[in-house]
């Protein structure tokens, strides 16, 4: 079982241990932001039963896995999942001086708190991980999602190589958050003039957003002008927020959602200028399956997945999920006949909301 302690009213650890006592996992916390240019270091303290351990060695890792398919599609004993990340630390016998292992100060106070059968380890993310994303399975849907999951595994085992019991393993769901600096971007607009073959005038299309950078919660607000010069008349105005998740491994599949049908029609010769607000909500979307979710942990609700931001030419050795936004207008001009643009932005977390995600639950059982 998972406990939460509290060393003060500021810090707070997150407490497990394997079956036979002999490992457990101390972690100031489970989020770990990523910046674009800095990600947080995930860090914490193992602590070890010398006499249960009976000679053992204790190790420590951090995984990253990407599950792009069910449970239910395995076929032929092939999962449908791949590790894209795995970095593996012995941490007892430790192989330094336990004070130099400590690089943040929880570490230090733990070491201090739970005496010398304590061992801080230490690991950084490296620049190609994507961050915690899972697609949204349907109700009808069985067995784990599709996702991109990290974990923290403790074992005791002879050797790394050995074979590993369960009853000797501790596991630890983390998180890879995105926050990308209050930084906005030229806010997204497409300008059009189309002509058709009857008419001696076109009709001209401009559309724009009023940001580049929204965060989860807020209204996207889509300007629309339409001067319409020809002699066709426009019977409809859909709106469409795209929600695009490609899983990049071996094909890329694509999944939308979050329709806007207006009916809004323009005749020959007229104007339309009209402000349409779309607010995407997970609560409104909640058996759409392969919407992108950020990932959570047990228990805990999500959101929307933010978009994917990743370092500056590291893009395409990113594997996983990345997820991108895009609005699309359409106008339905009669028959076959319709006019669709699209126009990119970002969804993320705010700073403060970053502060709220961090901040665990408090207890006084430690």
């Amino acid at each position: 079982p998972l406990f939460i302690s509290s060393m003060s009213p500021k810090n707070v650890i997150f407490k497990k241990t394997c079956k036979d006592k002999s490992v457990g996992v101390f972690m100031g916390k489970r989020d770990f932001v990523d910046r674009v240019d800095a990600v947080d270091p995930v860090d914490g303290v193992i602590l070890v039963d010398p006499e249960a351990l009976a000679g053992r060695k204790v190790f420590v890792t951090l995984s990253c896995t990407f599950r792009y398919g069910r449970d239910d599609m395995d076929v032929l004993g092939i999962a449908f999942r791949r590790e894209l990340y795995l970095s593996t630390r012995q941490v007892y016998p430790p192989l330094q001086d336990r004070e130099k292992g400590a690089h943040t100060k929880v570490q230090v106070k733990l070491l201090q708190k739970l005496g010398i059968n304590a061992y801080p380890f230490f690991f950084e993310f490296p620049d190609n991980l994507p961050c915690s994303v899972a697609l949204q399975p349907a109700p009808q849907d069985v067995g784990k999602q599709c996702a991109v999951e990290f974990e923290i595994k403790a074992f005791s085992a002879e050797s790394q190589d050995a074979k590993v019991h369960k009853r000797s393993t501790v596991r630890l769901m983390i998180r890879k958050v995105q926050y990308a600096p209050e930084t906005q971007g030229t806010p997204p607009s497409v300008e059009i003039t189309k002509d058709f073959v009857m008419s001696d005038k076109p009709l001209h299309i401009k559309a724009s957003l009023d940001k580049e950078l929204y965060y989860h919660g807020e209204t996207i607000k889509v300007l629309v002008n339409i001067t319409n010069n020809s002699n066709k008349t426009i019977r409809n105005v859909k709106l469409k927020k795209v929600f695009k998740a490609s899983r990049c491994i071996i094909l890329c599949v694509f999944y939308s959602s979050c329709n806007c049908f207006i009916r809004d029609s323009v005749s020959a010769g007229a104007t339309l200028q009209k402000v349409y607000k779309l607010l995407p909500l997970l609560a409104n979307n909640r058996e759409r399956r392969g919407i992108a979710l950020d990932g959570k942990l047990k228990h805990e609700d999500t959101n929307l997945a933010s978009s994917s931001i990743v370092k500056e030419g590291v893009l395409k050795e990113v594997l996983g999920i990345m997820v991108s936004y895009k609005v699309m207008v359409k106008l339905v001009i009669g028959g076959p006949t319709s006019s669709t643009f699209t126009m990119f932005f970002r969804t993320i977390h705010s700073l403060k909301c970053i502060k709220i995600i961090l901040m665990p639950r408090q207890s006084s059982w430690f």
